[in-house]
């Protein structure tokens, strides 16, 4: 079977990895252009042109997939199936009807809820308790394709956007292959999603993670582990952004919001007043210092305990 592959992630690593491991043919791997990244602005491959060039596959890095020239070069690839995960384009019509057997999804999240751009920050915010991997066969929309498979995945109280999707990359994986075997048998029959079921997640942005203290203690908690490791969760002190990497949330007190207090000896070393509860912080990032313990922050900065933090 030809495939072609289509991702930029990391999220989309392990299922490109997994058809290499199972001697796919994968003809291409198809992800946007380098983008300039860090203090230099030198241009950077995404995580799935690294892996393709470490297991030898053939890059394609188009900037629109709607051009008829890249239509052609697709259709010159011959694929039998397309394998999609988090490509960051809607595949247009031309494209979703070269292969054979159509082009699958993989998708982080129990589909139809959480369709979008940030399925797994969608569902630690939430609250949820389950997410997992849908796949899915593409149509026109987006998430809207009948499913061809789901795997549930529990989210502990410890998981963050980077951890969780770090187990749905590897569920993923594993489903593709069986969902790639099966599919091209004829043995699964497509589910169509329920509408009225049906949730949508839009785009992440910087300003996201400002911590607005009236919220709830167990709201800013799961801000704090949606927004990591991007955006980051943040306040202000002293003038400068500062990160709260790793909190906890703590019933009573009658802290102010923003208000900030030590606590007695534990896991958190200090605790800051919230709409309702108190935020135990564990782990900070002061502006231009790396991150650190809140108790090692706290033993040079004792007059922060006085601080009350902007809502």
């Amino acid at each position: 079977m030809r495939v072609v592959f289509m991702g930029t992630p990391d999220f989309a690593v392990p299922p490109l990895e997994q058809l290499m491991r199972n001697h796919y043919q994968v003809v291409a791997a198809y992800t946007p252009p380098d983008k300039p990244a860090g203090r230099g602005r030198s241009l950077q491959p995404s995580p799935v042109k690294r892996a393709a060039l470490a297991w030898q596959v053939p890059v394609v890095q188009p900037a629109s997939l709607t051009e008829a020239a890249t239509v052609a070069q697709l259709a010159d690839l011959r694929p039998d199936i397309i394998v999609v995960a988090a490509y960051g384009q809607l595949l247009p019509r031309p494209v979703l009807e070269l292969p054979k057997y159509g082009c699958i999804n993989i998708h982080p999240s129990l589909l139809p809820r959480y369709r979008g751009a940030s399925p797994v920050v969608a569902a630690i915010l939430a609250g949820e308790e389950f997410t997992g991997v849908s796949i899915m066969l593409l149509d026109e929309g987006l998430d809207t394709g009948p499913v061809l498979a789901r795997a549930a995945v529990a989210i502990s109280r410890g998981d963050n956007t980077g951890s969780l999707t770090g187990k749905l990359a590897q569920v993923a994986a594993r489903l593709l292959t069986e969902v790639v075997v099966r599919w091209s048998r004829g043995e699964i029959i497509p589910r169509p999603q329920e509408e009225a079921e049906a949730t949508y997640c839009g785009t992440i942005t910087k300003q996201d993670g400002e911590i607005d203290w009236n919220l709830s203690a167990v709201e800013i908690w799961r801000r704090v582990r949606a927004f990591t490791p991007w955006p980051g969760s943040y306040t202000w002190w002293q003038g400068k952004q500062f990160r709260i990497i790793k909190a906890e949330p703590l019933p009573g007190g009658d802290l102010a919001p923003g208000q900030v207090t030590v606590l007695p000896e534990g896991q958190a070393a200090f605790g800051v007043g919230t709409g309702d509860g108190v935020l135990g912080v564990i782990r900070v990032q002061p502006a231009g210092k790396r991150a650190m313990a809140a108790a090692e922050f706290l033993r040079g900065h004792r007059d922060f305990i006085r601080a009350v933090l902007p809502s």
